[in-house]
């Protein structure tokens, strides 16, 4: 058991974005629907994964400009973009739009490497060969690059637009978004260069084992690396990710599929899996009670005031509310961290005391 009980200061949560083969608009209205109401909840975050050739999120740019016209204050991220897909200046274009329009939530994160589904799509993406492609963290680098903003060509370039004319560079452009990008590292190579190039990080309940058979020994090797590498100076930011199924306001049936959920996945978490030794942390599924009791146990959560709820795949809206509810009312406060209508209470007190005339 860890000696430091975890605090948290930030919660988020991240769903898969589900939806019917025959109605994407309905499970994708249910998606936006869930950002609405955990904002309502007075979570902090509300990420979307993105997923290509499945029943989710083709485009997390596309789908966070309409999350952000739906709520006012909750970050909206993506965890993650897998970049080998993307083009470094088209998809800065895409997220700076999407940051614009939320007036500065967007929270972008990333992955590099060959993406899933290549030997698919890979052809049709690069429209040819994406072999001869790199599909390395430098790809990543040219987009932070292009966010910069930096002017194209050289001081005395500029392009005409009806009634403008102006230096040319990405536009719009947002300098802000340049603090707000993530990287999701499971591995000491991929937790470096997010340290090095100063991402924020994201880690959740996949890692793999490289230095350790064990899944908290190894996470905490890379957050030390990672702390280790970041500059000082900056004031980046560490998320944890963990499946949270709380169940304590369900009904007996979903209690039941919970456990079940969790049961199916419980041998993956025994032993390293495949060739790249991947480690499962175990889903958090029980009463908030018994949740509470493993959170303030785990030594990884101790080393961050940031924690990301991961929901499962495919369960449906309902569930997800749920989810949500419980883990805000029964499980954030005993980790220090104040319910919305508790919160709400202080700032409505604190209100009426600045209002209230001087003696």
């Amino acid at each position: 058991m860890s000696d430091i009980t975890p605090r948290i200061a930030t919660l988020s949560f991240l769903t898969p974005g589900n939806y019917p083969d025959d109605d994407p608009y309905s499970g994708l209205e249910d998606t936006l629907r869930l950002f609405e109401y955990g904002e309502s909840l007075g979570f902090d975050g509300a990420w979307i994964r993105q997923r290509h050739l499945e029943h989710g999120v083709g485009s997390a740019a596309v789908f966070l400009a309409a999350a952000g016209q739906r709520t006012s204050r909750i970050e909206l991220g993506t965890a993650v973009i897998p970049i080998g897909y993307e083009s470094p200046f088209r998809l800065a274009e895409d997220l700076s739009l999407a940051d614009v329009l939320s007036r500065g939530r967007l929270q972008a994160g990333f992955s590099a490497g060959t993406p899933p589904h290549a030997d698919l799509i890979g052809d049709l993406v690069f429209d040819g060969d994406w072999r001869t492609y790199d599909l390395s963290y430098g790809r990543i680098s040219r987009l932070i690059e292009n966010l910069r903003g930096g002017y194209l060509g050289d001081a005395d370039t500029v392009i005409r637009s009806p009634g403008n004319t102006q230096r040319p560079r990405l536009q719009p452009h947002n300098p802000g978004l340049i603090d707000r990008l993530w990287y999701g590292g499971a591995s000491a190579r991929s937790v470096r260069w997010a340290g090095e190039n100063g991402l924020n990080l994201l880690t959740g309940n996949i890692v793999f084992g490289e230095r350790s058979d064990d899944f908290t020994t190894t996470q905490l090797s890379l957050i030390g690396d990672y702390r280790r590498l970041v500059d000082p100076a900056r004031p980046a930011r560490i998320a944890v990710g963990r499946v949270i199924v709380p169940f304590d306001n369900a009904d007996r049936a979903t209690r039941e599929r919970y456990r079940q959920y969790a049961a199916s996945r419980h041998e993956r978490t025994l032993a390293p899996q495949g060739e790249r030794r991947v480690l499962f942390a175990p889903d958090l599924v029980g009463t908030a009670a018994e949740i509470i009791d493993r959170l303030r146990a785990d030594p990884v959560l101790a080393q961050t005031s940031e924690l990301r709820l991961e929901l499962p795949y495919e369960f449906h809206r309902a569930d997800y509310e749920q989810i949500l509810h419980d883990t805000v009312e029964l499980i954030a406060p005993a980790l220090g961290r104040r319910s919305v209508t508790s919160r709400l209470g202080m700032e409505h007190a604190a209100g009426e005391v600045a209002a209230s005339p001087r003696a």
